[in-house]
């Protein structure tokens, strides 16, 4: 054997000592199955978790709209015995939760569609740069949804410009909402400019643009602003205790507010309450679920980034009509 030949048989044998031994394919598939395994148990243990943190007070709620007064004292704690629905039917009676949840419509349904509109309106040529101080603006929106909300000063107002104790009036106070103006700016980054070219080109009005074409684009990040808006409204108590003194202008949670008593509480009937006010809720999310996803991965992918120079006076901009 030649030298080159020693050489090169010495290298293939220190390669072979070093290279990780074969695994057989079995062993392969017990390695995969043991990773999926573990990571089931994974999911189960978290899933577990959730429920225990959010499924269970819920359940825990609606075992008990279901028992009368003395079994809830006699079994606090236990399944119903016996079971009875008279709970349900005397806080619907007692909390006037008729006309209330009627109230609670209107005063989620009217500012959310308003808040909804103005917000495109403003984000859109905020989000486009065709503003000089586009940068500007952003920040300053963004920075004061930080700030907290005075509520004396709002009553003050409220009582200067009559519109206490006032539907109309409580509408006007929280219609003029900037909340959302971030997830719709950063959505609209992710729509193409190629858009507002084409729409200027076919002479499509400004307004037109907005409800035709960019809305219809927009269906996640507004179901999603939607659907926070409409909770947020639906649970607000402290406004309305303060800006509502009439009992026909009431929702349901100063409805609901009405039934802890001085000295007694049947707990029953609160659990009855507060499921029949929760209830539209749970609904709301269960129809808009997929919507409340893409719109916060839509919002989140551009929302960071910084709002983009316009056109400009040169530029392709839509029309002034509408």
């Amino acid at each position: 054997m030649t030298t080159l030949e020693t050489a090169k048989a010495a290298r293939a044998a220190k390669a072979r000592k070093y290279q990780a031994p074969s695994t057989p394919p079995g062993a392969v598939r017990r390695l995969l199955s043991t990773r999926r395994t573990k990571a089931v148990g994974t999911n189960l243990v978290c899933f577990a978790i959730a429920a225990g943190l959010f499924a269970l007070p819920l359940v825990y709620v609606l075992l008990q709209a279901f028992k009368t007064y003395t079994g809830f004292l006699q079994n606090p704690t236990g399944a119903p015995h016996p079971w009875t629905t008279e709970s349900f039917s005397a806080a619907w009676h007692q909390g006037n939760f008729g006309r209330e949840m009627i109230n609670s419509l209107v005063y989620a349904v009217v500012p959310g569609t308003i808040t909804l509109i103005l917000g495109v309106f403003l984000a859109f040529p905020i989000s486009r740069g065709y503003f000089k101080f586009s940068n500007g603006l952003y920040t300053f929106f963004i920075f004061s949804g930080f700030l907290p909300g005075g509520l004396i000063p709002l009553f003050i107002e409220a009582r200067t410009l009559h519109l206490y104790n006032s539907m109309i009036g409580y509408l006007i106070l929280t219609s003029l909402s900037g909340a959302g103006f971030f997830f719709f700016v950063g959505y609209i980054k992710g729509i193409p400019r190629e858009i507002d070219e084409a729409a200027a080109l076919d002479g499509c009005g400004y307004i037109r643009f907005i409800f035709t074409i960019i809305i219809p684009q927009m269906k996640p990040a507004l179901a999603t602003f939607g659907i926070f808006g409409f909770v947020a409204a639906w649970n607000n108590l402290i406004l309305p205790l303060v800006m509502l003194s009439d009992s026909a202008l009431w929702p349901v949670t100063r409805g609901l507010y009405s039934f802890f008593g001085e000295y007694s509480q049947n707990w029953p009937l609160i659990a009855a309450g507060t499921f029949i006010v929760a209830a539209p809720i749970m609904l709301l999310f269960v129809l808009l679920q997929r919507y409340l996803v893409e719109g916060v991965a839509g919002g989140a992918a551009f929302g960071t980034q910084g709002v983009a120079p316009g056109a400009g006076a040169g530029g392709a901009e839509v029309g002034g009509g509408s």
